[in-house]
């Protein structure tokens, strides 16, 4: 029985009662363990429940509160007396309890508060659809090993994302079954009365009430909101009913449940964060709360949105401008007629704040978080560089290469997606310090050393768990809709966990078109000839769904599934349904080369490769999102994108360099196999692609990244702000305000020429005047900006992250006001300074405004060159 005929059956029993066993004393903490997602990344905890009933556990979907309302009492009864079982118990408990007493790092840790719409956990927690969820829960779990003082906030789904079956034609059904809350693991939240705690958020001039949950993962809170509630019209119910299901109304009411009720859920609470971080655009009506408190506390408009923006962080995931969530402004009117009442403005001054030049009729979410946060980052360096381009309308003064919008490249959390028998294989190769050590680059080039022989015979290990968990899943599938047993047998013949020899390639993700899918199945004649190679076989998985109103999506996955039952390409192509956390474990962890091949520059990170990487698989992926500073020549294969503008040339190229690559040396690579029954190279690249990956990718490194360069300086900023007083955020409104009036009006003008040329011992000697328009020498900085360019030592932004500090190769000098004027009243700068080393720079003499509250040089967007 798979989930989904174990959750209809409940959903369809006209009566249900449950029996449920008693929970011996010796294994009280068990709920303790079931109510916590530390499970979701520690297996052992994962296995104390599975032992109890291995089946139970199957058709529950390993979830270990289920497990516990539906197993027989006498497994438990048998459990409690097992001295090898409690044992296992114990240790499981002293390491639980270890984990969480840790203390935080710094005692003055700021509390950060993390908004997303969506959070991917564990398979039997669905409130997630993809990538941008999986992500999420990554996040929060490495919050809580880094010992962040951090919180999350989100929705509580009903459904859920939708169940994928897919039939012989390929078409792609979409079912969708309600949750049971006692099913999932989270808690009511409630006050010190006993009273459930709730929110009301005003929607289109009439209050929505939202309960509030709590689901514990490790160290880290996570509050879910939802408006199943008896107090709420049937329609406003429905808000919280299934991850981004129906039209833009109910869009755009789950976003302000998200943001409004999200915070006003943590005033309920008591908290107050230091920092706010907006994961997406969906939780960007946070900032209007934010700005509403400010008002209410004596400031005026203007000030309350500068005292918000300073301690808020916005993360952008989107690589397209059609990916932004846009609203109809007189749909947004209509529902924040009370929100904008409370705010002491009018709507239009409020919709200015999400509208851009471009779509002056529609409420963009990613403008209001820039106009409402102060520090802005992709999540890849070169989706860094896309996001800057993007949003470059927002500081049309400036080259999108220096606006405000940097980069952190996301990671993946290791325990969550290294197979255990990789864990088991590193505790006695390298020691269990390895799971302290997952940043540490030196400590990695261990592998190296490893017996090749030993590693590929683990590798081999996990692969076989891999094939025996998809072939299982395939059987399943066949049985439940009745299918052929001899076509499922042709289909699976190469899934032989036993014999796990043949090179199998594995295509995992949510079947957006600009992923392409379906790349390699462009030529089916050289695909065909490459598959069905007697001595040197291909498999290739595929895996995922397409939104259900993505029309395009569904026909790529289609025209998979239709594949997949040709004579000439059964048991070589396979498409397995329902994409979910557990089948992605599987197959990042076992597939010999993971497939990425989007178009680029439109996949912002795409974290499945790192899952791979980290489990010692290979990527045969297009350069771009993490895997193009991931690639180091020698860790995989790196496909370069085609530079045409036509889509179907570019296409028809990279599918070609594709299949050229596994020609000419996947395949051949794979298969050179000596007398050791390996091919020593393949190994030597795979342990290469753990030392790299490991600990530059991991999700530690990436929350530290986080911690040290938006969130640390955010919550000081905004710590420094509010000792002022609500005048010290009212000066700085009025300062933007002046400058922004005054700026119009000011210019520079060369004084004097500057050498041609200069000996490396000189002084550059410089004088220029400025025409400030009424602003003061202490309002702006004039600056010397030269960037060398022959020799130019380093060409590119580092790698990970922009908020590590300045380390490109610039000459940048202020020049200081001389205290003398020009004659027509242009304040005189002068520069003395001295090369920092010999060789050719261009150069460029700049003013632009400062204040000592400002979180970006140019954050302002305001830039004059001469």
């Amino acid at each position: 029985m798979d989930r989904r005929q174990f959750r209809t059956r409940a959903r369809l029993a006209k009566q249900l009662i449950e029996v449920y066993p008693l929970l011996p004393g010796p294994l009280a903490r068990l709920t303790e363990l079931a109510n916590n997602l530390f499970f979701s990344w520690h297996r052992p905890t994962r296995a104390l429940f599975e032992e109890l009933d291995p089946e139970v556990w199957k058709q529950a979907n390993g979830n270990p509160r289920l497990v516990l309302r539906c197993v027989n009492q006498e497994n438990l009864d048998r459990a409690a007396v097992d001295p090898l079982y409690l044992e296992r118990y114990r240790q499981v408990l002293g390491t639980f309890d270890a984990y969480l007493s840790a203390p935080p790092p710094r005692a003055d840790e700021p509390l950060v508060a993390y908004f997303c719409a969506e959070y991917g956990f564990h398979e039997s927690f669905p409130i997630y659809s993809g990538g941008l969820g999986i992500l999420a829960g990554d996040h929060c779990k490495a919050a809580s090993d880094e010992r962040l003082n951090f919180i999350a906030v989100g929705l509580l789904y009903t459904e859920g994302y939708f169940i994928q079956s897919v039939d012989s034609d390929g078409v792609q059904h979409a079912n969708y079954t309600d949750t049971d809350p006692r099913d999932l693991p989270v808690e009511a939240v409630r006050d010190a009365r006993g009273n459930w705690l709730g929110v009301q958020v005003p929607i289109a001039g009439r209050p929505v009430h939202a309960r509030l949950w709590r689901a514990q993962v490790g160290r880290v809170s996570v509050y879910l909101l939802d408006t199943n509630c008896p107090d709420n019209t049937p329609e406003d119910r429905e808000i919280t009913h299934r991850l981004y299901g129906g039209d833009v109304s109910v869009r755009i009411r789950q976003e302000m449940i998200l943001g409004l009720g999200g915070l006003l859920a943590l005033r309920a609470l008591g908290l107050v964060p230091a920092t706010f971080h907006m994961n997406e655009g969906h939780a960007a009506f946070l900032i209007l709360e934010l700005v509403r408190e400010g008002i209410a506390s004596g400031l005026e408009f203007d000030a309350a949105l500068e005292a918000a923006a300073t301690h808020c962080v916005f993360t952008t995931h989107t690589p397209v401008a059609a990916g932004h969530d846009a609203f109809d402004v007189g749909l947004f009117a209509h529902c924040f007629q009370g929100v904008v009442a409370g705010l002491g403005v009018s709507m239009e001054r409020v919709l200015n704040l999400g509208r851009t030049p471009s779509a002056p009729h529609a409420f963009n979410m990613t403008q209001l978080a820039l106009n409402g946060a102060r520090r802005i980052n992709g999540v890849s360096r070169l989706h860094g560089i896309v996001s800057a381009r993007l949003c470059a309308e927002h500081w049309p003064e400036l080259p999108p290469s220096e606006n405000p919008v940097g980069y952190v490249t996301n990671g993946v959390h290791v325990p969550t997606f290294l197979h255990q028998t990789w864990s088991r294989f590193f505790d006695a190769k390298l020691g269990p310090q390895w799971r302290e050590r997952l940043s540490d680059v030196e400590f990695w080039r261990a592998l190296g050393r490893v017996p090749d022989d030993e590693y590929w015979l683990t590798a081999q290990r996990v692969k076989g768990a891999m094939l025996a968990g998809v072939r299982e899943r395939l059987r399943r599938e066949y049985s439940s809709k009745g299918l052929s047993q001899a076509q499922l047998r042709h289909i699976t013949r190469l899934l032989d966990p036993d014999r796990p020899n043949t090179l199998t390639l594995g295509f995992a993700r949510r079947f957006a078109t600009y992923k392409r899918a379906a790349l390699l199945l462009r030529d089916r004649a050289r695909l065909a000839r490459l598959v069905n190679d007697p001595e040197r076989p291909v498999l290739f998985l595929f895996a995922g769904k397409a939104h259900p109103a993505d029309q395009p999506g569904q026909q790529v996955l289609r025209e998979i599934k239709q594949l997949m039952l040709t004579p000439e390409f059964a048991g070589s192509v396979v498409f397995l349904e329902d994409y979910d956390l557990q089948l992605a474990r599987w197959l990042v962890t076992g597939v010999d080369v993971w497939l990425n091949n989007p178009v680029a520059p439109l996949e912002a990170s795409g974290t499945s490769g790192i899952k791979a990487a980290v489990n010692g698989r290979l990527n045969l992926s297009i350069l771009d999102g993490w895997w193009a500073e991931g690639f180091d020549n020698d860790n995989g294969w790196g496909i370069p994108p085609a530079d045409v503008q036509d889509s179907e040339r570019r296409d028809a190229l990279d599918s070609g360099e594709m299949l050229d690559a596994l020609e000419e040396e996947v395949v051949p690579l794979y298969y050179a196999r000596g007398e050791e029954g390996y091919s020593p190279e393949w190994v030597r690249r795979c342990k290469r692609a753990m030392m790299t990956v490991i600990p530059q990718f991991n999700m530690g490194r990436v929350v530290q990244d986080y911690a040290r360069g938006l969130y640390y300086p955010a919550a000081s900023q905004y710590q420094r702000l509010m000792q002022g007083g609500p005048a010290a955020a009212t000066a700085l409104a009025a300062w933007k305000q002046r400058v922004r009036e005054l700026w119009h009006g000011v210019r520079l003008v060369r004084s004097s020429e500057p050498p041609r040329e200069l000996p490396r011992a000189g002084v550059l000697n410089l004088q220029i005047a400025a025409a400030l328009n009424g602003l003061g020498t202490q309002d702006v900085r004039v600056e010397f900006l030269a960037q060398r360019i022959l020799p130019k030592y380093r060409s590119e932004l580092p790698a990970l992250s922009s908020f590590r500090g300045d380390t490109d190769d610039t000459w940048r000098c202020a020049l200081q006001p001389t205290g003398r004027s020009d004659s027509d009243g242009s304040t005189l700068y002068a520069l003395q300074a001295a090369p920092p080393a010999s060789g050719q720079y261009a150069f460029e003499v700049r003013i632009y405004p400062v204040h000592e509250m400002l979180a970006h040089p140019l954050e302002l967007g305001l830039l004059k060159r001469l």
